[in-house]
C-alpha cells in the first residue's frame, strides 16, 4: 500500500513538472516574420526579421551570464528542387548574446568574430540580434537567372554551445529546445 501510494505522488508530480515545462514552452517559440533577397552588382544580400520569444529559463540563464549561441540556417534552392537535390547554398550564421555583469551590458557578436555591439536592456539586444539586414547572401553568377529560387531560414538555439553542467537540463527540458522552424521565401536572381 505504501509503495502505490508513492508510486501516485511520484506520477502527480511529474505530472505537474511536464505541465509546467509545456506551459513555459507554449510562450517559448521564434518565428522569421520576413525576408528579401535582393541583387547588389554582384552579389544577393538579404533582410530578415526574427522574433524571439526565450522561455524563463533560458533568460533566467542569460542574465546570469550565460552565454546563447543561435544559429541561423540558410538554404538557397531551386524552387522547383526535388528533395533530394542539392542546396545552391547551404551555410550556418552563429550569433552569440550574453550578458556582461560588471559593465552591466548584452553584447551580441557573430562568431567567430570577437567585436560585437553593446545594449543597455536584454529585450533592445534581442530585437537587434532578430535584425538582419543588408546581409551578403552569395555571389550572384552562382544561380541561373531564369529559374525561380527560394531562401530558407531556420533559426534556433545551439544547445552544444551551453556549458557543460547546463546541457543535460536543456536536453531534458523542453523549455530549451527553441527553433524557428524552416520558413520559405521565393526570389529570382
Amino acid at each position: 500500500m505504501r509503495g502505490s501510494v508513492s508510486r501516485l505522488t511520484l506520477t502527480g508530480l511529474l505530472g505537474v513538472l511536464l505541465t509546467l515545462s509545456l506551459a513555459a514552452q507554449a510562450d517559448a517559440e521564434f518565428s522569421i516574420r520576413q525576408a528579401q533577397v535582393r541583387g547588389d552588382g554582384e552579389q544577393l544580400r538579404f533582410n530578415a526579421q526574427v522574433a524571439f520569444a526565450f522561455s524563463e529559463p533560458v533568460l533566467e540563464a542569460l542574465d546570469h551570464g550565460v552565454p546563447l549561441t543561435l544559429v541561423f540556417q540558410l538554404q538557397v534552392r531551386r524552387a522547383d528542387a526535388w528533395l533530394w537535390e542539392e542546396s545552391v547554398l547551404d551555410e550556418q550564421r552563429r550569433y552569440t548574446i550574453r550578458y556582461r555583469p560588471l559593465s552591466q551590458r548584452y553584447e551580441i557578436h557573430r562568431v567567430p568574430r570577437p567585436d560585437g555591439r553593446d545594449f543597455v536592456s536584454r529585450d533592445a539586444a534581442i530585437r537587434a540580434l532578430g535584425e538582419l539586414s543588408d546581409q551578403v547572401l552569395m555571389r550572384r553568377d552562382r544561380l541561373d537567372p531564369n529559374t525561380d529560387y527560394v531562401l530558407q531560414i531556420k533559426v534556433f538555439l545551439d544547445i552544444e554551445e551551453l556549458p557543460l553542467p547546463l546541457r543535460p537540463m536543456a536536453y531534458l527540458t523542453p523549455s530549451w529546445n527553441l527553433s524557428s522552424g524552416w520558413t520559405t521565401w521565393p526570389f529570382k536572381p
